[in-house]
């Protein structure tokens, strides 16, 4: 994989031969994986997610004249050109739809900003339920905080792209993976409440546990603008309200039992599933925080069966994944993301991890389903300045 500095400096050089000028700066915001605590945040839940080496870098200068010019080393080859002040959901589509609409958001706040040239690379798989999305929406808010000095918080630059994507994109997604981008820390997890969005970083040493967390993408594509999550976000909020709760968030675990038969038989899982998955995040952070993170394992293959069978966003690919996975000795292993498709983490002994990888793509091959391709995670920094 190229490195950092590498490849900001392809961007600079790719910048100034796209817009003929030097860009104001470079920046670049990750991917990530979340280790446990799948659809939690639009429940105001809790999660566990780390962010990833894979970045989205991008180089961008200030325009006048109120242009937005977007280019993408993975678009057509064409610049994509949008007067800001008439940017508004619907028209624009593909990839420029993320940049644009949190230029589109930050006006929505009532901020003074205006044009930029930008051109952008990303090294984060699109379609792999690694926040290929978010790590672009949160690149060009940390670059626009700077080039229109607009001095927002971390978690202020979050919601403004977690709202880009719901109100512009038409993704309606909780704001962990945005808060990820921006706000995780090298070597370690980010322990995130969705509610008041504290956070705290939670050591995550893998290297020197002898552990490697693999990814494994089943090259499933996912589309969660397509109707099925925004089908479980209802759920879940009609469930809250049948529930006279704000949140699935406010219900504990040992409320569970006694409010499962009161609610109609499609809505139990659901509820089910969200409430167990907090349980396990706070278990998570625990075990991390005692210096035991081989002992995740067991919550991570508890996590992709409820993800299975209530929640029912996995699918062949990433159930096989998994077992395959646990067969070539992962102490636990499930999907990431928000499903129907994607990737699968696996944590893995290092002495395993060699043959642990071909273990799981052979299985998949066998099975007749494409070839997965297999990456390592690395905890990495939040989204920054590269240049």
């Amino acid at each position: 994989m190229t490195g950092p500095a590498a490849q900001a400096a392809a961007v600079r050089r790719e910048f100034e031969r796209i817009h003929g000028r030097a860009p104001d700066g470079i920046w670049a915001a990750p991917g990530r994986v979340n280790l446990i605590g799948e659809h939690t945040d639009y429940n105001d839940g809790f999660a566990l997610p780390m962010a990833l080496p894979q970045t989205t870098v991008l180089a961008a200068g200030r325009r006048e004249d109120g242009l937005l010019r977007l280019h993408s080393a993975q678009g057509d080859g064409r610049i994509t050109e949008l007067a800001v002040a008439d940017l508004a959901p619907g028209p624009v589509s593909g990839w420029a739809r993320y940049p644009a609409g949190v230029v589109w958001a930050l006006r929505e706040r009532g901020l003074p900003v205006g044009g930029a040239d930008v051109h952008l690379d990303s090294t984060v798989p699109r379609g792999a339920g690694l926040s290929s999305s978010a790590a672009l929406e949160c690149a060009v808010a940390v670059a626009y905080d700077e080039l229109y000095a607009l001095r927002l918080s971390r978690p202020e630059l979050a919601r403004v792209a977690q709202y880009a994507e719901n109100a512009f994109a038409g993704v309606p997604c909780g704001v962990m993976d945005q808060m990820a981008s921006v706000c995780c820390a090298e070597g370690s997890a980010l322990h995130l409440d969705s509610r008041s969005l504290d956070v705290r970083q939670v050591p995550f040493d893998l290297t020197g546990h002898g552990l490697r967390l693999l990814v494994i993408d089943t090259r499933v594509a996912h589309d969660l603008a397509d109707g099925a999550y925004a089908e479980l976000r209802a759920g879940c909020e009609r469930a809250a309200g049948l529930l006279g709760l704000t949140a699935l968030r406010d219900l504990s675990e040992a409320e569970l039992p006694g409010v499962l038969t009161q609610l109609p038989e499609d809505l139990a899982p659901l509820v089910r599933h969200v409430v167990t998955e907090n349980a396990r995040v706070g278990r998570a952070v625990e075990r991390l925080a005692a210096g035991e993170p081989e002992s995740l394992g067991p919550l991570l293959t508890a996590g992709h069966a409820s993800l299975r069978d209530d929640y029912r966003v996995s699918c062949p690919e990433t159930d096989l994944a998994v077992e395959a996975a646990v067969a070539a000795g992962a102490l636990g292993a499930r999907m990431t993301g928000g499903g129907f498709g994607g990737s699968v983490i696996a944590l893995v002994p290092s002495a395993a991890a060699a043959s642990a990888a071909p273990s799981v793509t052979d299985a998949i091959a066998v099975a007749g389903f494409v070839t997965p391709a297999v990456l390592e995670a690395v905890p990495s920094a939040g989204a920054r300045r590269v240049g």
